[in-house]
Formats: C-alpha cells, sequence, structure tokens
C-alpha cells in the first residue's frame, strides 16, 4: 500500500491581514505547517489554527522561518547560527504552548521560504535548524528538500528527515525548486498538477521545467495555501490520490 502526507502552509493571515483559506484546505491535507509568527501569523491565528485542525484531524507541525514579517519570510538573513538557532526554537516554543490549549501538540517542524531554501546548502544554518529541533526534543521529524544539506544533518543528528515534494511548484532539471522570479516557477492547473503528484506517488519522478525527467523521493506533498486556488488544487490532488489507490495519512 502506497502512503502520502499531504502538507500545507498555514496560519499565515496577521492582524487584519487575511491569507489563504485554511478552513477549506483543512478539509483535503494531512499535516498543518502553522506559521509561528516570524514570517506571518499572530498568537489569536496561531491558537485558532490550531483549533480548527484539532477540529479537522490535522496533525500540526511547526512552520519556523527566518524573522522578517515585513518580506514574508522570502529573503535571506545573514543572521549567526546561535540567533538563528534561538529564533527557531522560540518559535517552536510559542506555537507548542497555544497547540496544547488546543488539545494538540507540536508534531514536525518545517522550514520556510527563504530558510527552507537556503539549508539546502548553508552548512552553518542548516545544522542551526536541527540543533533548535534538537534542543526542542521529542525527536521531531523535520521536512526538508531531498538532497538538501539539511536533510544530511538532521540524519546525522538522529533527527528524522522527511524529504518532500511540491505540488504547485516547478523543478530544475537538478531537483532543486525553480526560483519564484522564473518562469514556469507556480503551476496553477489542478489536472496537471494532479497527474504529477500521481505519478510522484507511484514511481517517483516528476517531469522538469527543461522536459528532462527527475526522481523526487517524497514521503509527503505540499500544496501552498498562498497559491491562488490552492484549496480546489488541494481537494483534487487528493481525490487524485486516493483514486490511484494512494492512501494520504500524516507522517507524524
Amino acid at each position: 500500500m502506497t502512503v502520502m502526507d499531504l502538507n500545507s502552509d498555514v496560519g499565515e493571515s496577521f492582524g487584519a491581514w487575511h491569507m489563504g483559506d485554511d478552513a477549506a484546505i483543512f478539509r483535503s491535507v494531512s499535516s498543518a505547517n502553522v506559521a509561528c509568527g516570524f514570517h506571518a501569523g499572530d498568537p489569536t491565528v496561531m491558537a485558532q489554527t490550531c483549533r480548527d485542525a484539532v477540529a479537522a484531524g490535522v496533525t500540526v507541525g511547526a512552520h519556523v522561518a527566518y524573522r522578517d514579517l515585513a518580506g514574508f519570510g522570502r529573503r535571506f538573513l545573514d543572521c549567526s547560527p546561535t540567533e538563528l538557532a534561538d529564533d527557531v526554537l522560540y518559535q517552536m516554543g510559542a506555537l507548542e504552548a497555544v497547540a496544547r490549549r488546543a488539545g494538540t501538540r507540536v508534531s514536525y517542524v518545517k522550514p520556510h521560504g527563504a530558510l527552507y531554501n537556503t539549508i539546502v546548502h548553508h552548512e552553518a544554518h542548516a545544522q542551526a535548524v536541527v540543533d533548535a529541533v534538537a534542543a526542542f526534543g521529542g525527536d521531531l521529524p523535520v521536512l526538508l528538500l531531498p538532497g538538501s544539506v539539511a536533510l544530511e544533518k538532521a540524519g546525522r543528528a538522529g533527527l528524522r528527515g522527511v524529504p518532500e515534494a511540491f505540488a504547485d511548484r516547478g523543478y530544475a532539471p537538478d531537483g532543486r525548486l525553480v526560483p519564484r522570479n522564473e518562469q514556469g516557477a507556480v503551476l496553477h492547473d489542478a489536472a496537471e498538477v494532479t497527474r504529477r503528484m500521481v505519478r510522484l506517488a507511484e514511481d517517483g519522478t516528476l517531469t522538469a521545467v527543461d522536459g528532462s525527467t527527475v526522481r523526487i523521493a517524497a514521503e509527503s506533498i505540499c500544496v501552498h495555501g498562498d497559491t491562488p486556488g490552492s484549496a480546489a488544487m488541494a481537494a483534487e490532488v487528493r481525490r487524485g490520490l486516493e483514486d490511484a489507490g494512494v492512501t494520504v495519512r500524516s507522517f507524524a
């Protein structure tokens, strides 16, 4: 039996600013990457998102980021490894507090945006993230890009690194994501995305932007919550996976 997790970035509203349709996303995903206040989210949004996740039976994970609220966490910050580790641990602790109040807990960690992409290759920042997760305790799994430095370091630290794929993002021939400022970075055709994800679940391959075949070893698939039409796309991807005999279930 093939099993695949379906995750999405949620809780990314902030104050009067609304982002995404989390309630609709929760009907399709098995894991929720909840923003922890550094790139998006605030205490009230975090708490409500955890309550909604509990009601939907969705696993909660900490979506940690660089301290970059103005840039939505999509800008690299040249902070020290110590500062970054402290920031990541702080975010995890904040989410754990509101998650417990909602009747759940933080069950995994997923870096966001620039931090996620940076620790594909940045040794010091990758180690800082791993150190923070290890310091938090509980041997939490970490969602990371296949082939990343952070995935390797997580394994060395005795943490479970969970490789993931992105439903709505284009891939370069080397298996990395196409930068958002380049053509083909974001995919919007739900039917095409669903076909790609069924293929990924069945044989572990995708078509890169240049037409070549790239192998992606993934245990989880992400549908970005801030992509237009993301709720409908998530629903179609889940239907497609289940119709193909894939069980959608959280890895945590």
